[in-house]
């Protein structure tokens, strides 16, 4: 027997190692429905992640804001910030008003007055501004602040075409009815007088009927609205024109006597009315002491197209100038 040593750990063979036990795989899980379903999105796992996350965050926001709104707190940080703005000199001092040409400015200064000494921060401009608007003179109108201190109201007023005779009352009115401002009988505008209930309404169709006769314009001193239906209109040279019923026809019957009083010039020599309402017959009606004076009826018959005959006074008038215009305040057809 040798008496050779065997050192330690030398003759240890292969088969002396300590088998390693084998890793074991985790099963596969099981897709549900829900992983299905994800699986269907056009869109990546990590960017649906994403919008989830975006969702969570402003459902949060939204829960804190409410709840901020319930206790009134972003009312009082409004109500700081006007009161900072104040105490920095950003406060109305003054009001300007422009575009006023003919409406008197205390009316709107005095709506005004309630944001005088106020934060410019804390005026409601649209409030404001739906204020100035009931004024009767005002078309449309725009509020704006001139930092520091100043609001500025810019108006567009409305334009006076005619007074409105109505409930015993003057009126001054725009040409769609609108009433501007009372007016004093003592000191009428140089404008037409509409007469009638419903008049004022009425004021742009009269005015759409005298631009078919534009030679006319300028000698109306005023018009009644006859029955809800038809006008008579009445001359600065004291006649008065019956027209008939319906826009055309009375554009028609107008421009007719248009024509004839500049071949034989009507207006002005003594006629107290012209009766068009029938379109077959041309009436002219003579004042109480020209009948008398000529022993003719009261009035006279003439077919639309043919010149009126009219009395031997009349005709010497007729070089004569017309007389000078004279307001007198219209009343409603006998």
């Amino acid at each position: 027997m040798n008496g050779a040593k065997i050192k330690g750990g030398a003759g240890v063979g292969r088969g002396s190692r300590t088998p390693s036990p084998r890793t074991r795989r985790a099963p596969p899980r099981r897709q549900t429905k829900l992983d299905r379903l994800i699986a269907l999105l056009p869109v990546s796992g990590e960017t649906l992640s994403r919008v989830l996350t975006g969702v969570v965050v402003m459902l949060a926001a939204g829960v804190l804001w409410m709840t901020a709104q319930f206790f009134g707190l972003p009312a009082m940080a409004g109500q700081e910030m006007a009161a900072l703005a104040a105490r920095s000199g950003f406060q109305v001092a003054k009001v300007e008003v422009q575009g006023l040409k003919r409406m008197d400015e205390m009316p709107v200064y005095t709506l005004a007055l309630d944001e005088i000494d106020r934060s410019m921060l804390s005026v409601d401009l649209a409030e404001l501004r739906a204020r100035v608007m009931t004024l009767g003179w005002v078309e449309d109108a725009r509020v704006t602040r001139r930092l520091p201190n100043t609001l500025v109201i810019n108006i567009v007023e409305r334009d006076p075409v005619a007074v409105w005779q109505h409930g015993g009352k003057l009126s001054l009115i725009d040409v769609n009815g609108v009433e501007l401002e009372k007016v004093d009988g003592r000191s009428m505008p140089d404008l037409p007088l509409v007469v009638g209930p419903q008049a004022n309404r009425e004021t742009k169709s009269l005015q759409n009927l005298m631009e078919a006769a534009p030679a006319l314009k300028p000698l109306l001193a005023g018009a009644t609205w006859v029955g809800n239906r038809r006008w008579d209109l009445r001359f600065q040279s004291g006649e008065t024109l019956s027209l008939p019923e319906g826009g055309p026809s009375a554009a028609a019957a107008l421009m007719k006597f248009a024509q004839l009083d500049g071949v034989n010039r009507l207006l002005g020599r003594g006629i107290v009315r012209f009766d068009m309402r029938d379109p077959e017959r041309f009436v002219l009606r003579m004042p109480p002491d020209r009948r008398t004076a000529t022993g003719e009826a009261g009035a006279k018959d003439a077919a639309p197209g043919a010149t009126p005959k009219l009395d031997k006074g009349a005709e010497q008038d007729e070089r004569s100038p017309r007389p000078a215009a004279a307001r007198t305040m219209g009343s409603g057809e006998a």
